[in-house]
């Protein structure tokens, strides 16, 4: 029978896990918002606001998914780890207090006024919460950034009687680790929504819209993944120098690494065997590992031999590895798709359906990089501070499995629907009206000089 840590451990990956894809999502989207409102208020053309009402519906939706299975994860703290509130708590509980006053009532606050006040509102005053919404999510994912980063890399507290107390806020904040992800996290968030907003466009044009609002959709967020992914693999190699540097037994399972080698090769492939210590079917380029950890040919990384304590070297090793696949391939659809529409050569239609199975790839690449993360603190919950083992419930296995199982089927049910709900609206698009939906003043004095610029350019892809 398995035990109530493996249990805990793998219902609060599963709840983890549901629950970041929407925040992922809705993090940059609100920021894309922001952007379609900001240029629909300075030019005027109602193709912006088209592609803002349409975006802002599956914003809502995304959001209150987020909500509802974040709630889960606070309420795991008491029923499945109250050792980490015991003693850590004075450090975890101000944090996620201030992500909910000062992120989350910010983003509900003013999503009523971005979702409902369109027309009820001055457009600057309707523009104004839409940012302050955008605001809200980024602010969100700082303080819980903040939290995990302190996790993995603490700083700040001293132990009285067994218990965590803060000395500095400001180390613990920002501490050694946290600009890194935080910025990485920032960036997965802009390339999810990037290839969501791509992929949905390219479902509905495969569908047969001939509207211009998903082909400029498309074109933006193509765009944004093409600059994105980029800076993101610099970021992540910062990232992963630092990690190097606080968690060096991290980078080893990452890297297949059992023995401190000078020169370590790159595996491309390999199968870990954790009781040999050694892998088997290795795919390596020659000191690959070291120019990218040390930027030398001939430069030493530490072995898991090193580290009587170190992470299950299968999840790590594999989970990075995806990540870095996903990335690859999302550079090379989005810097072949942006050439295309660059040189004004639309994406066929082989490309349309590649961009719409990449619709959700964001979410794999971000999983796959949050178990690397939080894979590789184990046994610690706090690196050097708590260990997995000594925080879970003492309950029984049975009571764990039974709330694991409702969970799972719940979130089963929740993503059954909301995929499906995505595509109805794109489906459903495709046969709204083109001038349907305006129905704002500005938008109606501008709708027959469209008429006439339409008639001349019925391939248009950049608004006027």
């Amino acid at each position: 029978m398995i035990d109530t840590l493996i249990l805990s451990r793998i219902q609060f990956a599963a709840n983890i896990s549901f629950h970041i894809l929407f925040p992922t999502i809705t993090i940059a989207l609100a920021w894309f918002l922001f952007y379609f409102k900001v240029r629909h208020d300075i030019s005027g053309h109602p193709v912006w606001m088209r592609i803002y009402r349409f975006w802002v519906k599956i914003f809502a939706l995304t959001f209150a998914i987020g909500v509802v299975t974040g709630i889960t994860m606070s309420f795991q703290f008491g029923t499945n780890w109250p050792g980490f509130m015991e003693k850590v708590g004075n450090i975890a509980g101000p944090l996620l207090g201030y992500e909910v006053l000062s992120a989350f009532f910010l983003e509900a606050t003013f999503l009523g006024a971005m979702l409902f006040g369109i027309h009820r509102l001055p457009s600057w005053l309707h523009t104004l919460a839409t940012f302050l919404v955008a605001i809200g999510t980024s602010m969100s994912a700082f303080w819980i950034i903040a939290l995990n980063s302190w996790m993995q890399t603490p700083v700040g507290f001293e132990m009285i009687d067994g218990v965590a107390h803060p000395t500095d806020w400001w180390q613990i904040i920002f501490n050694p680790s946290m600009p890194y992800r935080l910025t990485h996290m920032l960036i997965a968030s802009g390339l999810t929504a990037s290839f969501l907003i791509a992929g949905i466009s390219a479902y509905r044009l495969l569908k047969g819209d001939k509207k211009r609002a998903p082909k400029v959709a498309l074109r933006i967020s193509i765009y944004a993944a093409a600059i994105l992914i980029p800076i993101q693999i610099l970021v992540g190699d910062m990232h992963g120098l630092n990690t190097l540097e606080h968690q060096p037994q991290k980078v080893a399972a990452m890297e297949g690494a059992w023995h401190t080698e000078k020169g370590l090769p790159l595996l491309l492939f390999a199968w870990p065997d954790e009781q040999a210590q050694e892998n088997h079917f290795e795919l390596p380029i020659p000191n690959m590992a070291s120019v990218i950890l040390t930027h030398s040919l001939d430069g030493e990384v530490k072995g898991l031999e090193e580290f009587p304590e170190h992470p299950p070297v299968k999840p790590v090793f594999f989970s990075f590895r995806i990540m870095i696949g996903i990335g690859i391939l999302m550079l090379t659809v989005s810097w072949f798709v942006g050439f295309r529409i660059l040189r004004r050569r639309y994406p066929s239609t082989p490309m349309l359906k590649v961009l719409v199975g990449m619709s959700f790839s964001g979410w794999v690449a971000t999983l796959a990089g949050w178990y690397v993360t939080e894979v590789g603190r184990q046994p610690y919950l706090v690196s050097g501070v708590l260990k997995t083992a000594d925080a879970v419930t003492p309950i029984a296995p049975a009571n764990v499995g039974f709330s694991l199982t409702m969970y799972l089927i719940l979130y089963a049910v929740l993503m059954f629907a909301y995929l499906q709900t995505i595509f109805y609206m794109a489906r459903k698009a495709v046969n709204v009206d083109e001038f349907e939906e305006l129905d704002s003043v500005h938008d109606q004095t501008v709708k027959n000089a469209l008429d006439n610029q339409a008639a001349t350019s019925n391939t248009e892809e950049t608004p006027a």
